[in-house]
Formats: C-alpha cells, sequence, structure tokens
C-alpha cells in the first residue's frame, strides 16, 4: 500500500511539472534572458519557423526577426527584458498567450540614459518536438511610465531552468 501511496505522489509531482501555462512561462522568461545575455542565436530558438512580429511594420520568419532584434545583442546597443503577468493555454494545449510587461534601456542624442515600458502579448504554438515556440508578438509602449508592481514583476525571481 505504502508503495502504491509513492508511486501516486509520483504521478501528481510529474502532472504538476508538466503545466503547459508554467512551461510557457518559463519559455517567455527564457526568451527574454536569452536578448539580456544578448545571445541572439539562443534567441532565434525561441522563435517558430513561421513567426511573425508585428511592431511598426511586421517581421517575418527566424532571420527577419533575429536581424531586426540585433540591435538589443550588440555591445553598445539598447537593452530589453520582460516578464509575463499571465499566460492562458487553450483547451487542446498546442497555443498560449502570454501578455506581460517589458522595460527598454537606451540612450538620447546627449547620451543620457533612457527607460520606457510597456505590455507585450506573444502568442506561443507548442511544435511537434514538444517545444514551445513564439508564433505572434506585439508590444505596446506606455506613455504613463510603469507602475511600481510593474517594475517588481520585471526584478522578480523565477523558477524556471535554463
Amino acid at each position: 500500500m505504502k508503495r502504491i501511496g509513492i508511486a501516486m505522489l509520483a504521478l501528481m509531482s510529474a502532472a504538476a511539472a508538466a503545466n503547459p501555462a508554467d512551461e510557457v512561462r518559463c519559455r517567455e522568461i527564457g526568451f527574454s534572458k536569452s536578448i539580456e545575455r544578448k545571445d541572439i542565436e539562443a534567441f532565434k530558438t525561441f522563435l517558430d519557423a513561421d513567426a511573425r512580429f508585428v511592431s511598426n511594420r511586421p517581421r517575418r520568419g527566424v532571420e527577419e526577426i533575429s536581424a531586426s532584434w540585433s540591435r538589443f545583442t550588440a555591445e553598445d546597443g539598447p537593452s530589453i527584458r520582460w516578464r509575463p503577468r499571465f499566460v492562458e493555454v487553450v483547451q487542446d494545449g498546442t497555443l498560449a498567450l502570454s501578455v506581460g510587461v517589458y522595460e527598454a534601456i537606451g540612450k538620447n542624442e546627449d547620451g543620457t540614459e533612457t527607460k520606457s515600458y510597456g505590455s507585450f502579448h506573444s502568442t506561443w504554438r507548442l511544435n511537434d518536438d514538444g517545444v514551445w515556440r513564439v508564433v505572434f508578438d506585439a508590444g505596446d509602449y506606455w506613455a504613463r511610465g510603469a507602475s511600481e508592481e510593474d517594475l517588481a514583476l520585471l526584478d522578480a525571481e523565477d523558477d524556471c531552468e535554463e
């Protein structure tokens, strides 16, 4: 009887670890950390082959998207980081939406550091290899800046493995 209890506990732990929303949350954080480390090759691994990023114009595919994001990997370039506020996964477990806050840090013409904040909206697709990758991404700039809650989210420790 004790063995059955231990086996059930192990199965329940495995089921909890396989929570799709938590998997996507950790993928989103890993995605951000790839850019925080200025690692464009790691960044590419988070992109779906058919990805679309929409900002001032749509960018399509891994190469076009990573080329447009390479400014964030330049040694003296701006930096960006983001963290998800929530993740929703469709019932069949193949698509997810991650929404959160980003912080971009750059310099203006006189060299003064500038910070801007906004929200991002990423759609993730579970690929045939069992890996979640971003298929759509868009963001919105906040003229209001970030709240204390937003800053706390950006600075929070995560429990994700890299």
